[in-house]
């Protein structure tokens, strides 16, 4: 199971799960990472996972005035009364975010606690949460990283980094179904969740990057406006982007009935992968003294190693006109080679990695026997 297919699981539990089993908080673990990458505090004191309400009562506490979520919290940690004041004293800020996969899984698990609790207060926030997600949308489909955020510039940009779009979309169809936990759902909202989607899946389609005629993969972010790739963080220059493409492909193959412009998006991009893989090469990692960096501590360092036995890589940037792999600092400097780029983003960033080897290898043969029999139906 691939990495956003898992997500989406874990987001939509069983609706036959024990009272004593604990919910899932795998749809926060790109949050609580960051949260110990900001702060170094690896021993702070959490909840249990079997207690709901702790958990769903921070999640709670977390929601601002708008219905969203600030990102990179963890809803499982024990807060103090200081600190809990100061989260209610930022209610009001406009700083919710869909970055590293927020907002939908506190919608979800909030939507999981109400059905195991029947306390209408966390029926109320993920319907709040829900409206803040389909008011986000943008009337061409696409979905902000950050919506309102004076903060950064690269807020309103469309994004598909950390499985914004895909994520999002995902979601929506979960809600729409109106299956458990989201049966509470109202039918006009469930009819605005399938609209957002069908506007959805057409940008995907839309955005799809063209090189020479030939549909490719996907940036990872887009102008609002003209659509064009644009740049996010400093060291996140328009390129096409491998790991954020491949979420994208995952997400197009759980569509139940694929129209044709979607078979061919997927078709483009497996395609694409397949011919851009890097053979023979293999990432080393070997420790280091720690070096404190603001958003991590290095205690490794990566190089690129040529190995004949390595089943190969994939780079994550690609240039938007060549498909050639190129690497970026964080003050935006583009370079060429791995070993060019400084110890800071070399040992905070994945540069390399088999983002589609299982997607190639495992999920795309399922779907093309699973849209083959489907075809031969309609």
């Amino acid at each position: 199971m691939g990495r956003f297919a898992a997500v989406l699981t874990a987001l939509v539990l069983s609706v036959n799960i024990s009272a004593a089993e604990p919910l899932s908080l795998d749809g926060f673990s790109d949050a609580i990472h960051h949260w110990y990458n900001r702060t170094d505090k690896l021993d702070a004191p959490v909840h249990p996972a079997s207690d709901t309400r702790a958990i769903a009562d921070n999640i709670l506490l977390y929601q601002r005035e708008n219905g969203g979520w600030p990102e990179n919290t963890h809803p499982q940690r024990l807060l103090t009364e200081a600190e809990k004041s100061e989260i209610r004293a930022a209610k009001s800020q406009a700083d919710a975010s869909f970055d590293n996969r927020n907002i939908y899984p506190q919608i979800t698990y909030l939507a999981h606690a109400y059905q195991r609790t029947n306390d209408a207060r966390y029926r109320d926030a993920a319907l709040t949460g829900l409206d803040f997600v389909l008011q986000s949308q943008y009337n061409n489909g696409g979905w902000p990283h950050s919506p309102g955020r004076a903060d950064r510039p690269y807020g309103d940009y469309i994004t598909f980094a950390d499985e914004v779009m895909p994520g999002v979309l995902g979601f929506l169809r979960n809600v729409q179904s109106g299956e458990p936990p989201f049966d509470f759902i109202p039918d006009d909202t469930r009819t605005a969740a399938a609209q957002a989607i069908v506007k959805g899946d057409a940008l995907i389609l839309q955005l799809q990057i063209n090189i020479n005629g030939v549909a490719t993969i996907w940036a990872g972010q887009y102008h609002e406006a003209t659509l064009a790739p644009v740049a996010a963080r400093s060291y996140e220059l328009p390129a096409l982007q491998t790991w954020e493409s491949v979420a994208v492909v995952e997400y197009l193959m759980s569509i139940p009935s694929p129209s044709n412009g979607v078979i061919h998006a997927v078709e483009n991009a497996v395609a694409w992968f397949r011919e851009h893989q890097i053979p023979a090469v293999r990432i080393e990692e070997f420790a280091i003294e720690p070096v404190r960096f603001d958003y991590h501590t290095a205690t490794i360092d990566r190089r690129l190693v040529e190995d004949a036995n390595a089943p190969g890589l994939w780079a994550r940037f690609y240039d938007l006109k060549t498909s050639e792999p190129f690497f970026t600092n964080r003050d935006g400097s583009r370079v060429e080679a791995l070993e060019d780029v400084a110890l800071e983003r070399r040992s905070g960033y994945h540069w390399y990695g088999t983002w589609p080897q299982q997607l190639i290898d495992v999920h795309y043969p399922q779907w093309r026997e699973r849209i083959g029999v489907e075809h031969e139906q309609h």
